[in-house]
């Protein structure tokens, strides 16, 4: 229902994403945006604007460390999240196991995915995309990675191109940045 691009560069990370709010075959533009920059983090959600709504309002995360971001990213913050989408009545439990939601997350200049499982990943090509128009707009981050274009226009690049070949994506599109680490 969606598409979330994300670029790490220069110890900066841009996340942008579309307004579709997709049900069944009918799409509706929605005003609140589903990237958005909470103290140190940029979000980019798919899944739920309920998902996205709690981790925006509901949650504050916790300042990342000066070193060891992999640890903390897979605990401490994944344990404040998982606590944040239980309480707010999101996170479902299927045989003992535990689900949320899938988002790109920038924090100290990295891009991170998180997904259903709580699984933190980080591509080895420093963008990445979620939602169901992923795989274009991979392709797109993919054909303009050897150019001289900005990240912003890259991002702009990948969601039309969502948008033109997913019936899932529209615009509006809405671009954050992360703070620079520290």
């Amino acid at each position: 229902m969606t598409a979330i691009v994300g670029i790490a560069s220069a110890g900066i990370v841009h996340i942008g994403g579309d307004s579709a709010g997709v049900a069944g075959y009918v799409v509706h533009t929605r005003a609140d945006a589903k990237v958005f920059v909470t103290g140190s983090y940029a979000f980019g959600f798919t899944t739920s604007f309920r998902m996205g709504q709690l981790i925006r309002w509901a949650w504050t995360p916790p300042e990342p460390p000066a070193s060891d971001l992999d640890r903390f990213m897979s605990t401490t913050f994944i344990d404040g999240l998982r606590e944040c989408l239980k309480t707010g009545g999101w996170a479902t439990k299927d045989n003992e196991r535990e689900c949320g939601g899938v988002f790109l997350v920038g924090v100290a200049g990295r891009l991170f995915n998180v997904d259903s499982d709580y699984q933190i990943g980080e591509s080895v090509h420093g963008y990445d995309a979620v939602g169901s128009g992923d795989e274009v707009a991979l392709g797109a981050l993919y054909a303009t990675s050897r150019t001289r274009m900005s990240p912003r226009k890259r991002l702009e690049i990948a969601l039309e191109a969502s948008e033109q070949f997913n019936g899932n994506v529209s615009g509006p599109f809405a671009y954050v940045s992360a703070p620079a680490s520290a």
